[in-house]
């Protein structure tokens, strides 16, 4: 495990209007994001496979680097502690001040999408696409209980009133039983998955977003629908509250804020916050004034509520594999597509999921300095060529390096492979 150390954030100037901030430093797209409940401390988690913890005061950040794929959620765990998970199936618990790993629990055999943690702060709770939900103890790091029920994966878990309340792609959100791990009832049936939720228990009542934009509000102990604030826009990725839950934010696949008082459900605020893409992760700050959002971008933006804006400002990263094919050669057109999100031709100093391919003809698998490999490439007897890189991708890099983390993908026709090796090797010298 390697932790960078302390770098300053870029507070961007271009914003056009007042609270508008950018956290930035990741190289690949943000997945979730969290604010600490005193408002003075961000977590990111990005494609890059790496958490930021952010000072909002300094706009200093601190790099947590361990995980070996794609960080899908972050939470604030306790007093000093944060939690992370993704698609190495892995979760990472990290005491903040020592800017070091506690544990790192292992068990999910998919990815995992969320994490919560109880009321107590005891135990942490985490929803995995192999079906089940896994609940730990956040002192020692044990596994305490497999909660199995759902016929497909689960998106999103979260405890209130005694109760673990869990949404799954297979349309339908249960109730458990904390205490012994039981399932007590299914509270709805959706009929398409079910992505993110959101819970009052003080007021009774649940909101949930699912793949179809389906965006309801249902009462916690009958299911029965409060509220539909359902709108053409499809999917609903992640549901935030302000800190008295007076105001929740909806965002979607298309890119949307919506904003919605929770007194009388009506949508008080509702704009496109991504020039493309998604917004896929949302949290408000401390004072409910503003919230921090996610999306394809490789920053995090912080969004006034209810501001003027005139034009969205997540999606403005230039992302290779969506250049236009017909400005591209066959083998930059192999590169943008398989490569470039996660790996850079220059060595440019960017974080990124991948190492940078500079100097790739002739290196020693495993060798690119700073960069965080998984054992078996790091001994791996591989030097890149011609031949190697071929191999890699007629084979499949699964095949070819059994444990490594890169993506499971081919390149099956010759023609293509030959195409990519040749653009490689007249833009990775030096």
């Amino acid at each position: 495990m390697r932790l960078a150390a302390i770098a300053l954030a870029l507070w961007a100037a271009e914003a056009p209007a007042e609270g508008f901030r950018v956290l930035e430093g990741h190289g690949g797209p943000v997945h979730d994001v969290a604010v600490s409940a005193d408002g003075t401390r961000a977590l990111t988690g990005s494609f890059d496979n790496s958490v930021g913890l952010w000072d909002l005061e300094t706009g200093g950040v601190t790099w947590f680097d361990g995980h070996e794929a794609a960080v899908k959620t972050v939470i604030f765990a306790g007093p000093g502690r944060a939690a992370s998970a993704g698609d190495d199936f892995a979760i990472e618990v990290w005491d903040l001040a020592a800017g070091a790993r506690l544990h790192r629990l292992t068990g999910h055999k998919a990815q995992i999408k969320d994490l919560a943690v109880s009321p107590d702060g005891t135990e942490l709770a985490s929803a995995s696409w192999d079906g089940t939900v896994g609940l730990w103890d956040l002192a020692t790091g044990s596994q305490t209980a497999w909660l199995t029920g759902h016929e497909s994966g689960v998106n999103d878990v979260a405890y209130a009133g005694g109760r673990i309340f869990t949404a799954s792609v297979d349309g339908t959100i249960r109730s458990w039983d904390r205490s012994t791990g039981t399932p007590e009832r299914i509270l709805a049936r959706h009929g398409f998955g079910v992505t993110c939720l959101l819970i009052n228990a003080a007021e009774g009542w649940l909101v949930y977003g699912a793949t179809d934009g389906g965006t309801r509000v249902i009462d916690l102990v009958t299911g029965e629908i409060l509220a539909d604030l359902t709108l053409d826009r499809r999917p609903v990725l992640d549901i935030a509250a302000n800190p008295d839950m007076t105001q929740i934010a909806v965002g979607d696949g298309e890119g949307h804020i919506m904003v919605v008082d929770t007194a009388t459900w009506d949508i008080v605020h509702d704009f496109r916050a991504a020039k493309r893409g998604p917004i896929w992760a949302l949290a408000y700050d401390a004072t409910g004034e503003t919230v921090l959002a996610g999306g394809i971008d490789d920053t995090a933006h912080f969004w006034p509520i209810g501001a003027k804006q005139g034009g969205p400002i997540i999606g403005t990263t230039e992302r290779g594999f969506l250049k236009d094919p017909a400005t591209m050669s066959n083998g930059e057109r192999q590169f943008r597509r398989k490569c470039s999100i996660c790996h850079s031709l220059a060595d440019d100093g960017i974080r990124r999921a991948g190492p940078s391919l500079a100097g790739l003809f002739g290196r020693k698998a495993g060798s690119y300095p700073g960069y965080l490999y998984s054992d078996t490439v790091a001994q791996a007897d591989i030097v890149w060529d011609e031949t190697t890189i071929d191999r890699l991708f007629d084979l499949g890099p699964d095949h070819y390096i059994p444990g490594t983390k890169m993506p499971m993908q081919r390149i099956t026709s010759p023609e293509d492979r030959a195409d990519l090796i040749a653009f490689l090797k007249d833009n990775t010298e030096g």
